[in-house]
């Protein structure tokens, strides 16, 4: 069986005002490839941090990560953003679109710094694929809420990534758009054998994974990468 997500004592420790806080007291998972993963817990439960480690945005203060055979943080600075511009895409609550930039500018920018001579079809082709070839050319602030976060979506997959990382894509979202990005994810990881981990809050978007973490204070409480929802 394959393991395409494996942490071994993930720990992070943030020091603010002399205080300490430990947001991630070791944290051991493996994911196979193909899963698609919810991870639930409540605010500062530290589900956002272990995305962050996960893509890694963020460094851990102790342990190993290991992507698709590749321990992540032995890599450096340039080799580390390049493996993640290839093998990892990124969904955020708050879509983090460049506002200066159209809606195909914004879906092919991961594709350009990969020098993809196909970047603008490809990004043509996704968003007609998403339904918003008639919003090509529109800014963020000309799109509603859940148009951004499809265009996010997009962005986040153009580079054909092994895993999506999502933290609470569906957080801002009223529920006819939480069913359409969730329709979204699960035709990618069908389709393409995606590896899917999204951090949520939504039971209903968690009923529709393969495999739900819980966490709290820092850790995974139950569930596992075995454990299937009925």
């Amino acid at each position: 069986m394959k393991f395409i997500v494996e942490t071994r004592n993930v720990r992070k420790v943030f020091y603010t005002e002399g205080d300490k806080v430990e947001a991630l007291k070791g944290i051991s998972v493996q994911i196979k490839q193909g899963d698609l993963v919810a991870i639930m817990g409540p605010s500062g439960s530290g589900k956002s941090t272990f995305l962050h480690i996960l893509g890694g945005i963020d460094i851990p203060t102790e342990g190993t990560v290991i992507l698709d055979n590749t321990e992540i943080f032995k890599l450096n600075e340039k080799q580390l953003a390049k493996f993640r511009n290839q093998n990892i895409g990124f969904v955020f609550q708050y879509h983090h679109l460049l506002p200066e930039f159209t809606a195909l500018e914004n879906t092919i920018f991961p594709a350009l710094l990969k020098k993809d001579k196909n970047a603008e079809k490809k990004g043509r082709e996704l968003l007609k694929q998403l339904s918003l070839e008639h919003r090509i050319n529109h800014k963020p602030s000309q799109l509603s809420g859940g148009e951004q976060q499809r265009v996010a979506i997009a962005r986040a997959i153009i580079n054909n990534p092994k895993i999506l990382i999502a933290d609470e894509p569906t957080g801002n979202l009223d529920s006819e758009n939480t069913k359409n990005v969730l329709n979204i994810l699960k035709n990618l990881n069908k389709k393409f054998n995606m590896t899917i981990i999204l951090a949520t809050h939504d039971n209903f978007v968690a009923s529709q994974c393969h495999t739900i973490l819980y966490m709290k204070d820092g850790l995974i409480q139950s569930g596992n990468s075995d454990e299937k929802v009925k």
